[in-house]
């Protein structure tokens, strides 16, 4: 639609415009020694927009950055898209195999990376086919010569600021392909459209209580669904972003106290790992806002963290969603409920974002709702603005997700009488034990409520009796010693036998960059290990 007086293309680009024009002189961005202005921070990605521009690059290109929560990594998420081009951000724990995967499947033309992973480059910089420059981050790391001699500062400081805004075709053309783990197969690259990605940005902002006062760190990595569009919804609301290069809960706790953070996110395995360090003792966290998301977090850990003071934010989403597409929305009527049952209904995923509007629903494999009774398990589909495009030249892919005109999660929910679901599992991780269908999650949430508990995943493992059984996989407190039959008796007396662990290992967990705990990594050990006993 051409623009006109009655309409303007939603573009997330836009938030930078205009709050560097409504707060020049405030700060926007953070970073060790570094404190960039909302004016200083438009000028940067100015800068990167006409030195991308002078390189070549033109609407609809590719320009990966492959860079930890620095600055650099911020204003890619801007520079590109000035041009109409496309960002590809990078898991930066990727091997250099998927690395080459996913530069030659999305044709990236420019290269931005810290140069900390320039190693990984080189090992695969001759099978890739469209990268034409290195643009390397000289944070931690020294440039490294072998790869190119193209720093990142000096790049910017040779080009214009001049403000470049290519106008796009459509409010629907992609602007950023974030690609999935490819825990099943080859990653799929997600593509984002700027009407999409702008509502997105505003809906974070609106569900978790963002101002103009908010300074947010960057514990969540951005290249991780876009930093679930808080790239975008902090600068829509003139905050202030604070970039930590790595994540540790001394680091955390010493930003939150120095920077007066009002703001962060974090799956629930960031959130364990901060309440359950030394630092934890000391540390004021009195008002702090968090979103988590990326997991079902246990009752346990939200009463944790809502015990240290914070404000707990829990919403649910995939990379295909833009990340977080339903929040649990308080009621004020739970404020009258006991701390635990206040945790039991915060632990439910919720209803859908305002952005989101209606487009959320359990279904029966004939697409039909199921019941609201809190017991029949169905499958969550979404649709509406914050749902991918589709996925990146994978058109059978696209249209197996899509299914009935909605996008099929794969993950598996009830759905409550007041409209709250609550996933149960994903589809993929139910346990199917002598034909009685176990969720991992249940028993995980049990196990998580044991005092010396710290940590757990569970999966179903081979069994010559009942097929596949429970088997947990427990990090312990500190200081705690716990031995496999007090986890499975403890389990025994809380829910069905049937459902209990018959096996426990201890030690620790295969995470994603996200804290995500890799299921399939411990599920494809133990099947492996099925196969050898068999052969």
């Amino acid at each position: 639609m051409i623009k006109s007086v009655s309409y303007d293309q939603l573009n997330p680009v836009s938030f930078l415009d205009r709050s560097s024009l409504v707060y020049p002189e405030k700060e926007a961005v953070i970073y060790k020694n570094n404190r960039y202005t909302y004016s200083e921070f438009a000028d940067r990605v100015n800068r990167l927009a006409n030195a991308l521009d002078d390189s070549g690059i033109r609407a609809g290109d590719k320009v990966g950055f492959l860079c930890p929560n620095i600055p650099a990594m911020l204003e890619g998420h801007y520079g590109p898209m000035k041009l109409g081009a496309i960002l590809v951000a990078i898991n930066i724990r990727l091997s250099s195999h998927e690395i080459l995967y996913i530069l030659n499947h999305s044709k990236v033309k420019v290269l931005v990376l810290d140069s900390e992973f320039s190693t990984k480059i080189l090992e695969i910089v001759d099978q890739l086919e469209t990268v034409t420059k290195f643009i390397q981050v000289t944070d931690d790391f020294p440039i490294n010569i072998e790869l190119s001699d193209t720093d990142y500062e000096t790049y910017l400081s040779t080009a214009s600021t001049k403000s470049k805004n290519v106008q796009l075709k459509d409010e629907l053309d992609t602007i950023s392909i974030n690609y999935t783990s490819g825990t099943t197969g080859l990653p799929k690259g997600v593509e984002y459209h700027a009407r999409g990605a702008y509502l997105a940005g505003i809906g974070e902002a609106l569900e978790c209580s963002m101002n103009w006062k908010t300074r947010y760190l960057w514990t969540l990595p951005m290249f991780h669904c876009n930093g679930w569009c808080f790239t975008w919804g902090v600068t829509a609301v003139g905050g202030t972003h604070v970039c930590l290069r790595k994540s540790d809960p001394k680091e955390i706790f010493n930003l939150i106290s120095k920077e007066s953070i009002s703001h962060m996110c974090g799956a629930p395995t960031v959130l364990t790992s901060l309440y359950s360090s030394a630092e934890s003792k000391v540390a004021n966290i009195e008002g702090l806002n968090i979103m988590t998301a990326g997991a079902p977090p246990a009752p346990q850990v939200i009463r944790s963290i809502e015990g240290m003071g914070a404000t707990l934010y829990h919403a649910y989403g995939l990379t295909e969603t833009y990340g977080p597409h339903t929040i649990c929305a308080i009621q004020d009527s739970w404020v009258n409920l006991s701390d635990s049952d206040q945790a039991i209904l915060k632990s439910r995923q919720g209803v859908p974002y305002i952005v989101a509007q209606t487009g959320l629903k359990v279904v029966d494999k004939r697409m039909n709702d199921i019941p609201r009774d809190g017991i029949t398990v169905g499958e969550v589909v979404m649709r509406g603005n914050n749902v991918m495009t589709g996925y990146h030249e994978n058109t059978e892919a696209t249209k197996q997700a899509f299914k009935g005109d909605w996008f099929h999660s794969g993950d598996l929910a009830v759905w409550h009488e007041d409209g709250y679901i609550e996933l149960q599992d994903r589809a993929k991780d139910v346990i199917i034990s002598g034909g009685e269908n176990i969720s991992s999650q249940q028993v995980e949430k049990v196990i998580m409520e044991h005092p010396g508990v710290l940590e757990v995943s569970v999966i179903g493992v081979p069994d010559e009796k009942w097929g596949e059984v429970p088997k947990a996989f427990v990090v312990t407190r500190e200081g705690q010693q716990i031995k496999s039959d007090d986890i499975i008796q403890f389990c025994r007396d809380r829910i069905a036998h049937f459902k209990a662990p018959k096996y426990v290992d201890f030690g620790s967990l295969p995470k994603t960059a996200t804290g995500k705990i890799q299921k399939y990594i411990l599920r494809e050990a133990e099947w492996k290990n099925k196969e050898k006993r068999i052969n």
